[in-house]
């Protein structure tokens, strides 16, 4: 599982700078084939990740994870809408407006105010989408606050279609 923790204070926006070129730079290692490396000796054992799993469920880690950043540096300003019209479809960015309007919250996070911490789980596909499982931690100590939700992917175009509790 992908777990990322929000920068606070005056350094939220270079953690958002940070976010945004791990995304960039993720999104560019995707895109380049295995074909085109050439095979090299083992120096020693890689360890091993639980992350999620295929390039959807990657990038709901990448959308959450730079959206809380933004969210946290600006409350919601031209980045979390720049994030919001490259990482969902138009479809999902009018249904979030109305939810928005009706609840008076994100509907991004579905909440009011902005995550400690988040996990993106890798759920089922099938039917052209994939589905995700999001725990956004709320609280710290012994007995931590989660609120989970379910993300919808499209696995054609890798948009966020889709967000519910």
């Amino acid at each position: 599982m992908l777990r990322l923790r929000n920068a606070q204070g005056p350094l939220g926006r270079r953690a958002v700078a940070r976010t945004l070129l791990a995304t960039a730079l993720l999104s560019v290692v995707a895109v380049v084939p295995a074909a085109a490396s050439a095979p090299q000796a083992p120096t020693a054992a890689a360890p091993v990740r639980n992350d999620a799993g295929t390039p959807a469920h990657q990038q709901v880690a990448h959308f959450y994870g730079a959206y809380i950043d933004a969210v946290r540096a600006e409350g919601g300003g031209k980045l979390a809408a720049a994030l919001r019209s490259f990482y969902l479809t138009p479809h999902l960015r009018t249904q979030l407006d109305t939810w928005e309007r009706r609840n008076h919250a994100d509907g991004v996070l579905r909440a009011q105010n902005t995550p400690l911490a988040f996990r993106v789980a890798p759920g089922e596909s099938g039917a052209g989408h994939t589905w995700s499982q999001v725990r956004l931690t709320w609280s710290n100590g012994k007995h931590p606050t989660h609120t989970y939700l379910t993300v919808r992917s499209d696995l054609r175009t890798g948009r966020i279609s889709g967000i519910g509790k």
